[in-house]
């Protein structure tokens, strides 16, 4: 059955802009949203997260969880996800927090 999915991508090479394209739309750049099968969603996934090199993304598809959806990354994150009683929320260093703070 096929589901919406939402992939956002930051540096990544042109070819794997190019192969999302194909099955999603890109409606701002670097964030793509479609409706695909679960099949498809896994192999556009695999085909991100391999050629990643110093880029990062974040897959956000339907899950059977309280919030009803599930969040997958790949490559350097300046946030993280955190499992919290079966909530999934987004935790920042102290390290990274401080930093933006500290900008003019």
């Amino acid at each position: 059955m096929a589901s919406m999915v939402v992939i956002s991508v930051s540096a990544v090479p042109d070819h794997v802009r190019g192969a999302l394209t194909r099955w999603l739309l890109e409606v701002t750049p670097y964030l793509y949203v479609g409706t695909v099968s679960a099949k498809v969603r896994q192999e556009l996934w695999s085909a991100v997260s391999n050629c990643i090199g110093s880029g990062a993304a974040v897959l956000a598809y339907p899950a059977a969880n309280e919030q009803g959806f599930a969040l997958t990354t790949a490559g350097e994150q300046k946030r993280h996800t955190v499992d919290f009683d079966g909530l999934t929320l987004i935790a920042t260093s102290a390290l990274s927090v401080s930093q933006e703070m500290a900008k003019p």
